[in-house]
């Protein structure tokens, strides 16, 4: 295939891989029911959805990714259902039964779909196990991680052992948003919950999530993780100025440190052309990538987002593959090494 037709999609989930079966089984949030109408829905975190094909069948997402122009596409485990914060006991089997899956549906489709793993959060010694696994036997490129995990220093710290492991097999981290082992969700809000929680919070907690990884040492500890922060860095491409206003006015000896997040890589899932001129011009086209977050949402990001956008064709380029091509690249350089 032709280089300039390359559009790799970068932020997509996968609900298939013998979840629906293990969901299918349980009777606490999460899990799958059958309505009256004979509808099957997923019971998540804040509400059900109906859960079509879309959400499990390859085929499906193969068909719709051509349909859209899409070349390549990374799917990764559902964190935000909360499925890797239950008792490894009983779910660490069909975790790694999950990520076997994703590194077949890689073999099948000739690389076209990219698999993010899962890890077993409620015992990180099987976690640690399972991503050494995911990276030296199954060649996956990293894992997915919820990301009130970092929402402060002493949060992360509990994922030492698990950022360790990562380090050493050079291992891509995508922090999703989802809550810890243990956490309960908040309460929702007392009306336009979708706007108020998919919208505004998740976007903050975005926002949250990067400025403790570009505050702290993090990064320069572990240099072989490169962390994904979701939809282009929640709100940082458009309040880094007050960020740095904030510290010109009250730490003058110590800048807001702008520059450093372009050490984290990102992608546009489910925003638009508006959004993506603004954190291309904050963040840098090469720290940026292609996301749709199928299938929640079933726009094709291309078109939707990057066709309309100002930029440069270069930079459009750049977005569409170029900067993903160049991570998958890197990690995997990263993997041969002893």
């Amino acid at each position: 295939m032709a280089e300039e037709n390359r559009r790799i999609d970068m932020h997509a989930h996968f609900y298939g891989g013998g979840l629906v079966e293990t969901l299918q089984s349980r009777r606490e949030r999460p899990y799958l029911r059958k309505r009256e109408d004979g509808v099957t829905v997923m019971v998540a975190m804040n509400g059900e959805f109906p859960f079509t094909d879309h959400y499990h069948d390859p085929l499906v997402g193969l068909a719709e990714m051509k349909s859209a122009g899409l070349t390549h596409r990374m799917l990764t485990f559902p964190g935000a259902l909360g499925v890797d914060l239950l008792p490894a006991n009983e779910i660490a089997t069909a975790i790694s039964d999950y990520n076997d899956f994703l590194a077949e549906l890689g073999t099948q489709s000739a690389g076209a779909l990219i698999g993010l793993a899962g890890v077993p959060l409620d015992d990180l010694e099987l976690a640690c196990a399972e991503v050494r696994r995911i990276r030296r036997d199954l060649g996956l490129p990293g894992i997915i991680l919820p990301s009130n995990y970092f929402n402060s220093l002493q949060e992360a710290a509990t994922l030492v052992p698990l950022l360790e492991a990562a380090n050493d097999h050079g291992c891509h981290i995508m922090l999703h948003p989802g809550l810890k082992v243990g956490q309960e969700p908040p309460p929702l809000p007392a009306d336009f919950v979708q706007y108020r929680l998919s919208a505004v919070d998740l976007q903050s907690s975005a926002s949250q999530v990067a400025l403790t990884l570009i505050l702290s040492d993090i990064i320069e500890t572990y240099p072989n993780i490169s962390f994904q922060i979701v939809n282009l860095g929640g709100t940082l491409p458009f309040i880094f100025e007050r960020l740095e206003s904030i510290a010109r006015h009250r730490n003058p000896d110590l800048p807001f440190p702008t520059e450093k997040l372009r050490h984290l890589w990102y992608d546009c899932a489910s925003l638009g052309p508006r959004a993506l001129e603004a954190a291309v011009k904050v963040l840098g086209a090469d720290r940026i990538m292609l996301g749709s977050d199928y299938p929640i949402f079933k726009d094709d990001p291309y078109a939707h987002a990057v066709a309309p956008a100002n930029l440069t064709e270069a930079e459009k380029e750049q977005v569409t593959w170029k900067t993903a091509h160049r991570l998958l690249t890197r990690l995997e350089d990263l993997r041969q090494k002893p």
